[in-house]
């Protein structure tokens, strides 16, 4: 039971005696204060860390520094406040004041506490951090640098560092990232719930543009929506050279004002780097070599997706 906090916390013994906690840092903080569980909006745990670098104490490594102006090397934490006896000692997974146990699981390597029960963390001495899951049910890939489920150990597309970068689509570093990251079919990774309200509306990898999923329904009603609909007769000399995103080859396609369909792998993930007229130079010379209406948007054509 919660004894109650004391009004100045206290050293235990062994402990340096410059070591003084932050005036703003030793209330307690909750993950669930309805349940009383102790933490922050993080982790579960009932201690603190001491930051190394400012001295000053906070829930985690997160809460430090989103609140300081410089970030915290968590590998260099000593000393952790324990919410309970509201003592300052060395970091360890069992206070050495009230003999409570801090959290369900500690990494002294990672300086991690984590109460959370139904949490299964472990510890890669490749990555360097702490991984949520069990050891057995995943490996490490030296060239991406990360740890994947072994149901990618041979069906995977390597890229070297993969997870060494910031999710394309919130910017939040994904290496140390707390939040789920999945790798897509062109290899490429992303946070999952980012992934999920992405797709909604793209059906192409933020980072190279490749399809992420099987489109061919989607380029067969595409194709019988311009048979339907032809492009009117002032364009249709003209031709666009393209390239696709889905097999990385250049080639050409009748102009379009959206769509513009690979002749290689016909996909209409393309992307539109000139367009010029189909006409011979006779006709060249005597008419526009843009298409109409267009001529203010060539410059535009060299990253235009359709």
């Amino acid at each position: 039971m919660w004894q109650g906090r004391q009004p100045h916390p206290q050293h235990s013994k062994n402990l340096p005696s410059y070591i003084e906690p932050s005036s703003d840092g030793t209330n307690l903080t909750f993950k669930d204060k309805e349940r009383g569980i102790l933490g922050c909006e993080h982790y579960q745990r009932q201690c603190k860390l001491q930051a190394n670098c400012c001295q000053k104490i906070y829930s985690c490594r997160f809460c430090h520094d989103d609140a300081e102006d410089h970030n915290i090397v968590r590998t260099d934490t000593e000393f952790m406040f324990c919410m309970h006896c509201q003592t300052i000692q060395p970091a360890a997974q069992v206070c050495e004041g009230c003999q409570r146990s801090t959290a369900h699981y500690y990494c002294d390597k990672c300086k991690l506490w984590d109460d959370d029960t139904t949490k299964d963390i472990f510890h890669c001495d490749a990555c360097g951090i702490c991984r949520q899951g069990l050891p057995n049910d995943f490996f490490h890939c030296d060239k991406c640098n990360i740890c994947m489920s072994i149901s990618m150990q041979n069906a995977h597309r390597c890229i070297e560092r993969n997870l060494e970068s910031d999710c394309p689509i919130c910017g939040e570093y994904m290496f140390t990232s707390t939040t789920a990251v999945i790798f897509m079919k062109c290899g490429h990774c992303i946070h999952r719930a980012c992934h999920n309200d992405y797709i909604q509306t793209s059906y192409q990898c933020p980072t190279c543009l490749k399809s992420l999923f099987d489109m061919s329904e989607y380029f067969r009603r595409l194709d019988r929506e311009l048979e339907r609909q032809s492009m009117p007769t002032e364009y249709q000399k003209f031709v666009s050279v393209i390239f696709c995103n889905d097999c990385e080859q250049k080639s050409c396609a009748k102009y379009h004002f959206f769509y513009h369909k690979c002749k290689r792998c016909l996909s209409y993930n393309t992307t539109v780097l000139r367009t010029e007229s189909n006409t011979s130079d006779a006709d060249s010379t005597a008419s526009s070599s843009s298409p109409p209406l267009l001529t203010s948007q060539e410059d535009l054509n060299d990253t235009e997706s359709s």
